[in-house]
């Protein structure tokens, strides 16, 4: 059984709901879904969802993510000229796959810049969560430069992301946003598989 205050903070929630909140969630999946099928046209998508986010997270106290999706929206632009640029090449940016040298310092710098970005965000007092708030928004951002320059290895890491935003929204109450992150979790399970074959197919 549902324990009826948790039912009814999730039925306020989404009566709550922001209609920009959903739109940019809907974006969001989007541009999952063409990122998982190589289609360059999943960059604008992001770009608009995430000039949607940068001034929700903002406004909400979460100013991680608000830099994070900044940070997207430049992203955004930098993989689509890349995808655009390689599509048109003769050596087409292809699929690549991390050493477990290269995954092991991935790991140990994000959570270095993880530990250092958390403790000034509780220090200040400027975040509602600040250990989940600078894990998501630091691996997202190393993450996005694994997913511009095509490695493999890039979903693995967004499904262990996705789990933990999940969280982190639930905390905040982002209810349009959950489910977009749940979205994305299968995503990128789908996307991983994909991009295997694509990579052995090679």
């Amino acid at each position: 059984m549902i324990d009826s205050t948790l039912l009814n903070a999730i039925i306020n929630g989404l009566l709550a709901l922001s209609g920009w909140e959903v739109f940019a969630s809907i974006l969001g999946i989007g541009y999952v879904i063409f990122a998982a099928r190589e289609s360059q046209w999943c960059w604008p998508l992001a770009f608009v969802s995430t000039s949607i986010y940068t001034i929700l997270f903002w406004e909400d106290q979460l100013p991680m993510q608000a830099l994070l999706n900044f940070y997207y929206m430049g992203m955004a632009i930098y993989g689509y000229c890349l995808w655009q640029k390689h599509s048109k090449a003769e050596n087409d940016l292809t699929i690549s796959k991390f050493s477990w040298r290269h995954q092991m310092m991935f790991l140990l710098i994000g959570s270095a810049l993880t530990y250092t970005t958390a403790s000034y965000l509780q220090s200040a007092n400027i975040s509602q969560s600040p250990f989940l708030d600078a894990g998501v928004t630091v691996f997202s951002v190393l993450n996005t430069i694994l997913m511009a320059r095509k490695v493999l290895q890039n979903w693995l890491y967004w499904i262990v992301i996705d789990a933990a935003a999940i969280v982190l929204y639930a905390q905040t109450g982002y209810y349009a946003t959950i489910v977009m992150f749940s979205v994305y979790l299968v995503l990128a399970f789908l996307g991983y598989i994909n991009w295997m074959k694509l990579y052995y197919r090679q």
